[in-house]
């Protein structure tokens, strides 16, 4: 994947807003194969400023939460991505994508954040499983965590198709407030 500089991709959606040529051929004249990304580069532009063409430096972690309420957004907007990404307030609106594809593969469970989990300090190591099969027990602690992840999702999902204004107004202060805690990192 080619990275392209902030200074060239200013250039680039400047020569844009200002010149006759459209995606199509200011994407052939630099040599990209597509003109989608030249058209997100615009699209954030004109959203966020420079600050929108800025690659960010930390990976944002977001909650299943704030997951569920964007690709609720599309589902019930029919946005794309780019539209949820700037609703949200979100620079890679890939991530989305990858948030819906995870959704429909795995459901709920399928949000939440991967990687390895904090250590804590004093860590009692449980013995391994052969096979890295899980006992009956964890099973069913699995499946439950997994029901009630799908219960508070689809609760969520009644309410916004109910009333999605009141929905939106309820829930627009606290994405707000995650949206300037990923702004401050």
């Amino acid at each position: 994947m080619v990275k392209y500089s902030e200074e060239f991709k200013l250039n680039l959606v400047n020569e844009y807003l200002a010149g006759p040529l459209g995606y199509p051929l200011l994407a052939k004249k630099y040599g990209m194969s597509s003109h989608g990304q030249i058209e997100r580069w615009v699209r954030a532009f004109q959203a966020f400023g420079k600050e929108g063409l800025r690659k960010k430096q930390k990976n944002q972690v977001y909650s299943v939460q704030f997951k569920l309420n964007v690709l609720n957004f599309m589902k019930q907007t029919g946005a794309s991505y780019q539209d949820a990404a700037i609703e949200f307030k979100m620079h890679n609106p890939t991530l989305i994508a990858k948030w819906k594809s995870a959704f429909l593969k795995e459901g709920a469970g399928g949000l939440r954040t991967k990687g390895r989990s904090p250590m804590a300090k004093n860590l009692k190591k449980k013995p391994a499983k052969p096979g890295g099969t899980m006992s009956r027990e964890e099973q069913l602690e699995r499946e439950n965590e997994l029901l009630r992840l799908e219960i508070a999702y689809l609760k969520k999902l009644d309410a916004f198709q109910e009333n999605p204004n009141a929905y939106l107004e309820k829930h627009k202060q606290r994405w707000r407030s995650n949206s300037k805690k990923k702004d401050s990192d």
